[in-house]
């Protein structure tokens, strides 16, 4: 459970950089709720990846 938690962060991020991948792919960059949708994954991605690794350490 804690390697899951510890790569939360990292899963997010990726995820939310795979959603713009394909939207650029796609053609589909002026849809402002995908790439909302992907920035807010990113952010809270680094955040929780930030805070979680901070967390297991101690």
């Amino acid at each position: 459970m804690k390697s899951l938690l510890k790569n939360l962060g990292l899963l997010l991020v990726i995820i939310g950089a795979v959603i713009l991948i394909i939207c650029y792919y796609g053609g589909n960059v002026n849809d402002n709720a995908i790439l909302a949708t992907s920035l807010i994954l990113i952010i809270v991605g680094l955040i929780s990846h930030i805070v979680l690794n901070k967390r297991i350490a101690d």
